[in-house]
């Protein structure tokens, strides 16, 4: 019973926290972050103790196979380049530059330690990145970039500590880190095209909206049990399915599984967001009290952790957008680098919730049989958490303001939606008149009259946003009119006249109308 109430003790901190957050016009995981840090130290409360298992199980994966759906497959492969630069390259030099440092300051701790410490602070976080860089509207292809470097950037970092880990027993040589990878890595990607072929069959027969949800909530968690067993890499596994399924679900799912779904994985991926950096910052008390390093020597060595994270960021960032440009194929496919687009990547190094698993997956001293200070690297995991949210989210909308960074042009995209939009009302009416045939005329007639709506919707948004457009008027006006119906079905069930079902269809198809007025404004 006690579990239960903490469990929904938290969601309602969490739920609590978020909403201050947008109504005080912050950032909900900062906030929620530093809650967890004031309530960590309030004794008799949320005492809770994380298992790296279920926030690499249970909390990860769909977090992580969300953020995989929502990512633009043909902006991932057009960015590819960039994003493997930062997910591989950028990790690995990361990892071996604060292993080495901090081995320098703390020599008692062995190098394969502290190689483990480099690999779990290394990569910046999945949640953390979209969370932040959505809210503040960063242009399109450096949000891109940011997400698939914070999804592909987890899998090198826990295969680079897995190789740590087994080093401290003297059983990894090059070949065998080579195998490790490979087999992690390349594993990865098959078990998750597997998975997602086979998720894509399912949902292309079932055909009940519950049923689709219900594999869609299943998909990430079999990916990540059969991965771990077989000892793949189960994040390039989720991704991998998870960018596969979202490019294909427009063609695999009904409207009515795709809307429903949509808000089921809303309200998870907001629970679950919001309970991570509460827990991350409940953690800390627990961390503090374990350490028996010296004061000096914690202090320094964290320090020195977080400032190189941010000098080798900005050291393999710049150099790498324009050295890339020096191959004619690489130049032909990518466009020019914007010095304050790279700046702000270079900026958004926030650490997260695989970090936090990664530090709690690091083996007690008595289980590896080897002497190390697990506590330290601990603590050095945790303080970079929290120093890079707080830090990188508070400033990053000042730093991107002053890298006056170019937005995207949002007449663009409206522009080029008008002119599909055109198309598809085009391609829409063509189909209408060649199967119209024995139906009565006025359904064709109304049927064509809402395709030119639609056609001519996109185009008035390229008008002035001052005046009402007839859209925006018919949108006004028929919200009015629903409100007027809803109000006279609710009546007539209080006073009999109709049953509940009655009014809930009706409920139902007025809820439906008015959340499709949406598009008029």
């Amino acid at each position: 019973m006690e579990s239960i109430v903490d469990a929904v003790l938290l969601l309602a901190i969490a739920t609590i926290g978020a909403a201050l957050a947008r109504r005080l016009g912050l950032l909900a995981p900062l906030l929620l972050l530093v809650t967890g840090l004031i309530l960590s130290f309030v004794p008799g409360l949320l005492e809770i103790h994380l298992d790296h298992e279920l926030v690499l199980v249970g909390i990860l994966p769909p977090l992580l196979y969300v953020a995989a759906l929502q990512t633009s497959l043909p902006a991932f492969r057009f960015n590819l380049r960039p994003i493997l630069s930062l997910a591989v390259g950028l990790v690995v030099v990361t990892a071996v530059v604060i292993g080495f440092a901090l081995h320098a300051i703390v020599p008692a701790a062995p190098l394969w330690s502290c190689l483990a410490l480099g690999a779990i602070v290394a990569p910046p976080d999945a949640v953390a990145a979209t969370a932040v860089a959505r809210r503040i509207g960063l242009p399109r292809r450096v949000v891109t970039i940011l997400e698939g470097e914070s999804l592909l950037n987890d899998a090198t970092a826990l295969v680079m500590l897995r190789v740590c880990l087994a080093a401290a027993a003297g059983a990894v040589g090059v070949l065998d880190i080579g195998l490790e990878i490979a087999q992690a890595a390349g594993g990865g990607v098959l078990l998750g095209l597997a998975a997602a072929v086979l998720a894509a069959k399912l949902h292309r027969r079932i055909e009940e909206p519950l049923l689709d949800d219900a594999v869609s909530l299943l998909t990430p968690f079999v990916v990540v049990l059969v991965a771990e067993a077989l000892h793949l890499s189960s994040i390039v596994a989720v991704v991998v399915a998870g960018l596969y399924l979202g490019h294909r679900i427009p063609q695999l799912l009904s409207a009515a599984a795709r809307l429903q779904m949509d808000a089921v994985w809303r309200l998870i991926t907001f629970l679950l967001e919001g309970t991570v950096f509460l827990l991350v910052g409940l953690q800390v008390r627990d961390v503090l009290r374990a350490i028996e390093t010296p004061a000096p020597t914690v202090v320094l060595a964290t320090a020195v952790t977080i400032a190189l994270l941010l000098a080798v960021r900005f050291a393999w960032l710049l150099p790498a957008a324009y050295l890339s440009r020096l191959v004619p194929a690489m130049r032909r496919r990518d466009p020019a680098p914007d010095p304050g687009a790279s700046a702000v990547i270079g900026w958004a190094g926030m650490r997260g919730v695989v970090t936090l698993a990664a530090a709690l997956a690091l083996t007690p001293v008595e289980v590896l049989g080897v002497e190390y200070p697990r506590e330290l690297l601990i603590w050095i995991a945790f303080a970079t958490i929290v120093v890079t949210l707080l830090l990188h989210g508070t400033t990053l909308p000042a730093f991107a303001r002053l890298m006056r960074l170019r937005r995207d042009d949002p007449m663009q995209d409206v522009l080029a939606e008008a002119g599909v939009q055109q198309q598809a009302s085009a391609a829409a009416r063509a189909r209408l008149d060649a199967l119209a045939d024995g139906a009565p005329e006025e359904v064709v007639e109304r049927l064509r009259s809402l395709s030119e709506i639609r056609a001519n919707l996109a185009w008035e948004r390229l008008g002035s946003q001052e005046q009402e457009t007839p859209s925006r008027a018919y949108a006004r006006l028929r919200r009015e009119m629903i409100d007027a119906e809803r109000e006279v079905f609710r009546v007539a069930r209080d006073e009999g006249r109709i049953a509940e079902e009655v009014l809930d269809r009706a409920q139902r198809g007025l809820d439906l109308e008015e959340t499709q007025l949406r598009k008029y404004e």
